[in-house]
């Protein structure tokens, strides 16, 4: 396999990478969580600016038309930088479901508002017993004359607080899943707020007797869960590049350590039992990038010869990654930096909980692997 950049992509790959180098120091992450939405209003206008946003669109709806690969090269960068902007929750999960709706009316109108930075968007799917599940949900939507009712609860939705629309997906009459595009200003709309332990603000919601007319439907009715999985595609990919670019950094950075950090008068990166330790860093670091190239090649192959179940193998066996070499680089790169590791005042932890925030979205490495054996066996 070719995994050479192609012009564009190391266009791109470079500009995400001043980017991050110029905008990211952890003092200045501080800021952008400490402000009102959890994330940099300018840092947003910013990715728009340059085009960011319009990656994963279609070039009808004014996008840039990328593949899987540029996602992923955007992502890693974003990983090495800890980017705290809602990338994922906007872009991908929001704008990935509208594109993949099949309605052009609501499409032609709110993607380019999602390039040009002006709507931020999120997807809430997540319930409290769902356990990763889209179709273990208690949300209802009840047919009403002039459309639906829903009530219910999502939690952990993110960019919950500062999404203008959110699209919720609710069991209809029939017992499939439907998903409804709705705005967050509805009084029978509840929001409440909170922090996860990487810095990302979201949000539970409460849906209170919401009423909503027929146009809210994205899709057709029940067909909510086929829309999803599609959506799950792009979003796992992103969050595996952007786990890529955490690994990367948090083993760059102890192999550094170790060549300052002095014990019994040298440096610790000659003592060979760390060597080896460090050694199993890389090795799992690249088992991920290997299967995370494979798991690409696989999505951005010609459509007449793409194998979906091989495809929905890798994206399983990518996220079982991400959990595990994520735990294992962590794990050694707070202990290679001894007590300091565990400090907040060091960049390692700040990565290390984001790969564990990484390995519980969309589906924890256990349930992939469950998932994994589950079509092995088909």
């Amino acid at each position: 396999m070719n995994f050479e950049l192609s012009e564009e992509q190391t266009l791109l790959k470079d500009s995400v990478t001043r980017f991050v180098s110029d905008r990211y120091e952890l003092e200045s992450r501080r800021q952008y969580i400490a402000e009102e939405a959890g994330f940099s209003a300018d840092n947003w206008r910013q990715m728009a600016e340059l085009g960011w946003l319009s990656v994963p669109f279609s070039e009808e709806h004014g996008g840039f038309g990328g593949g899987a690969a540029d996602l992923m090269v955007v992502m890693e960068e974003f990983g090495k930088g800890l980017v705290i902007e809602p990338y994922l929750a906007t872009v991908l999960l929001f704008g990935g479901t509208l594109a993949e709706s099949g309605n052009a009316a609501l499409q032609q109108a709110l993607i380019p508002q999602i390039i040009d930075g002006s709507l931020h968007g999120a997807l809430a799917f997540h319930e409290r017993h769902s356990r990763y599940s889209f179709s273990q949900i208690d949300t209802r939507a009840e047919k009403t004359g002039s459309g639906y009712r829903l009530n219910g609860e999502k939690t952990v939705v993110l960019n919950g607080l500062a999404a203008s629309k959110i699209i919720v997906s609710a069991l209809d009459s029939s017992g499939g899943i439907s998903l409804f595009l709705v705005d967050t200003d509805e009084p029978a709309l509840q929001r409440t707020g909170y922090s996860l332990m990487d810095g990302q603000q979201v949000a539970n919601i409460r849906l209170n007797g919401l009423a909503l007319g027929s146009e809210a439907l994205l899709g057709e009715a029940g067909g909510g869960a086929d829309i999803l999985s599609r959506v799950a595609v792009q979003a796992l990919v992103a969050l595996a590049a952007e786990a890529q670019g955490a690994m990367q950094v948090l083993l760059d950075t102890t192999v550094e350590y170790s060549k300052t950090r002095e014990q019994f008068g040298v440096a610790i990166g000659s003592f060979q039992a760390l060597q080896h330790r460090m050694v199993d860093m890389f090795a799992s670091c690249e088992q991920h990038r290997s299967l995370l190239y494979r798991t690409v090649c696989s999505i951005d192959e010609d459509p007449s010869n793409r194998d979906e179940q091989d495809i929905a193998k890798n994206l399983h066996a990518l996220k079982i990654m991400v959990g595990r070499a994520g735990k294992h680089i962590g794990a050694e790169a707070i202990q290679i930096h001894g007590g300091m590791g565990m400090t907040d005042e060091l960049a390692v932890g700040h990565y290390v909980k984001r790969l564990m925030m990484i390995n519980t979205t969309l589906g924890d490495a256990d349930y992939h692997e469950q998932q994994f054996v589950e079509l092995a066996r088909k």
